[in-house]
């Protein structure tokens, strides 16, 4: 916001205006008397159903209530039939994976005005006496796991989550002891702000897998003793495709190819070929932002990468079994990074295939251990158009001598 201009001119001056005000579960609201006279002048409100059972007496005889009711799309076409400033009620922070964000997204030139109330995860906090200024906040209320799982293997130590009918306590506890996070605390909050309901659970993961809580709930995780991460996995520590150790790409080798592929700044990884799944959960661990998907058309190794997978707390790797060349790759992600990890001699027609979704800056990279596969690979970039850079030559032990080999769009 300009220095020279106090928020209300720049609300002045908008033609679309809402006010946001934060409530918690209380059956009897308390607002501030600014607040209220708010209120008390409003014409047009809006908020979800439980939010106008909280507040309804407190509204003007002619108000008009418009629900937050998915899909949202109908919402915002109600907004627009009234030139009046709407007057939105949403839970805590409104700017705490709140409705204002929604509004900032929907209606960027919009003016929003905010009066928040304490988030869920702060009134845990408060009720525990829980310091929450280093906590790692995740939201799992309608989202995937990925952003948890992130935060799992970044061995965060203190979690805020906030929770649906889905993403349960016991849901996220099960899915922490199934990869192996088990050195954590669970605190868990119901019906936070409402004094008739409000109620605090603190418990192992083991026990909240057996509980059930009532919704709206959060929680925090606080760790006990979690697990150092692994930096290099040691290649016997893997289980094996028929307890072949020279089908796994060995640990030295595996650092350098994930070097090569650059993935500190990139999104998509696909591992295609993945065996037993080493390089698809050494990236992982590594590279925790990193979304990997893994593609084997061998129907024996799915249940060895998702052995391997939890064995080393590795969640959230998307494996597709089949042929690569035969996959529909419709609504996959588009990467910008792959590593041919086997190829069945189909090198041509796979690279060829990840060529017509591969990003405009992307890297492929794959490890050769015979001139023919070297070459292959030389030939496939000269007749596709791909950019080689130089190959990095290693030689490990008494293994045969391996080509690092590079390319780019």
């Amino acid at each position: 916001m300009p220095s020279s201009c106090n928020q209300d001119e720049i609300f002045s001056t908008c033609m679309d205006r809402f006010i946001i005000i934060g409530i918690t579960d209380s059956p009897q609201p308390f607002f501030s008397p600014e607040v209220l006279s708010i209120i008390q002048d409003g014409k047009v409100f809006s908020g979800g159903k439980r939010h106008h059972g909280l507040v309804a007496s407190l509204l003007p005889s002619q108000a008009v209530w418009i629900d937050i009711t998915i899909p949202l799309d109908a919402v915002f076409r109600q907004y627009e039939q009234y030139d009046d400033t709407i007057i939105v009620f949403a839970s805590g922070d409104p700017l705490f994976f709140g409705f204002a964000n929604t509004l900032r997204r929907q209606l960027p030139h919009s003016s929003i005005l905010v009066y928040p109330a304490f988030n869920s995860l702060q009134l845990l906090a408060h009720r525990l006496v829980m310091p929450y200024h280093d906590m790692h906040v995740v939201s799992l209320t309608g989202r995937p796991w990925p952003a948890f799982d992130r935060a799992l293997i970044q061995r965060e130590a203190k979690i805020g989550i906030l929770t649906d009918g889905r993403h349960t306590p016991a849901a996220i506890a099960s899915r922490m002891l199934d990869y192996g996070y088990d050195g954590y605390t669970m605190y868990v909050g119901e019906h936070l702000g409402n004094p008739d309901e409000e109620h605090i659970t603190c418990c192992s993961l083991e026990e909240a897998v057996l509980q059930t809580f009532d919704q709206p709930n959060c929680l925090i995780l606080q760790s006990q003793q979690v697990r150092p991460p692994l930096f290099g996995i040691p290649d016997k520590a893997f289980a094996l495709l028929d307890g072949r150790e020279k089908m796994i790409t060995k640990m030295p080798i595996r650092l350098l190819t994930l070097q090569a592929l650059d993935l500190g700044s990139r999104r998509v990884l696909w591992d295609i070929g993945f065996c037993t799944g080493s390089v698809s959960i050494e990236a992982r661990l590594q590279f925790p932002h990193l979304q990997v998907i893994a593609f084997e058309i061998r129907p024996e190794c799915e249940a060895i990468i998702s052995e391997n997978a939890r064995r080393f707390g590795a969640p959230g790797i998307e494996v597709r079994m089949g042929d690569f060349c035969a996959a529909d790759l419709s609504g996959v992600p588009v990467p910008d990074a792959v590593f041919i990890g086997g190829h069945g001699g189909h090198l041509k027609d796979i690279m060829a295939k990840v060529l017509r979704v591969l990003s405009p800056d992307g890297i492929i990279v794959m490890n050769s251990v015979t001139d023919h596969s070297r070459e292959c690979f030389e030939q496939t970039c000269g007749e596709l158009g791909l950019r080689q850079e130089s190959p990095l030559h290693i030689t490990l032990n008494d293994y045969n001598p391996i080509t690092i080999l590079k390319c780019r769009r």
